[in-house]
């Protein structure tokens, strides 16, 4: 029988994520002023830039979105227990999408988490929105109605940007200050896990 190894870096970048999602469980009430402030965004940003198997960002990410999806959907929106939704696959799409935006991180500094934190709430908000617009029970299918849709979201966005910037300052900045102090997560590579 083979012992399953976590190397001790990959072990923390998994726990940072599982419990940075967890926060989403905890202040998701429905449609709410914090509908959509999470640390999803900062989760697949943080994921992307630190495993260096891009495999294991996506999964780990997807993983803690899907699983807190299926948990908000029975004690939270439907009371039934649901693993996917209309609109799944482009709203898990988006998020892969970010975990890229995240790999291009090559250098963490505090303008290069900015600027990819911006990234990823628009990305998310051009993208989901559009495919509610496309969708067509809610919004007519003219220019006019992809515009109302859009601006609809914008409270939404503007949580998600939000969550992006203040969970990926805390987790960047904890792992990078973890690394600075327990050599054996740095990685022999310039930044990656």
């Amino acid at each position: 029988m083979t012992k399953l190894k976590l190397n001790p870096r990959t072990g923390l970048l998994i726990l940072m994520i599982v419990t940075a999602g967890a926060w989403r469980l905890f202040v998701s009430g429905g449609h709410t002023p914090l509908g959509n402030f999470t640390p999803l965004g900062a989760i697949a940003l943080f994921g992307g830039c630190y495993f260096t198997d891009k495999r294991k960002a996506c999964l780990t990410t997807l993983l803690t979105l899907w699983i807190s999806d299926v948990f908000l959907s029975y004690f939270v929106y439907f009371h039934e227990w649901r693993l996917v939704y209309d609109g799944f696959l482009i709203t898990y799409g988006s998020f892969a999408l970010m975990v890229w935006l995240g790999s291009l991180i090559k250098k963490v500094s505090v303008r290069n988490v900015l600027v990819a934190g911006i990234g990823a709430a628009l990305t998310h908000w051009l993208i989901t929105d559009f495919a509610v617009w496309a969708d067509g029970r809610l919004y007519p299918h003219t220019f006019n109605g992809l515009m109302t849709c859009y601006a609809a979201a914008i409270p939404y966005m503007k949580n998600m940007l939000i969550g992006n910037l203040l969970f990926s300052a805390i987790l960047f900045g904890l792992f990078e200050l973890a690394q600075r102090k327990f050599p054996a997560l740095q990685t022999s590579k310039p930044l990656h896990a």
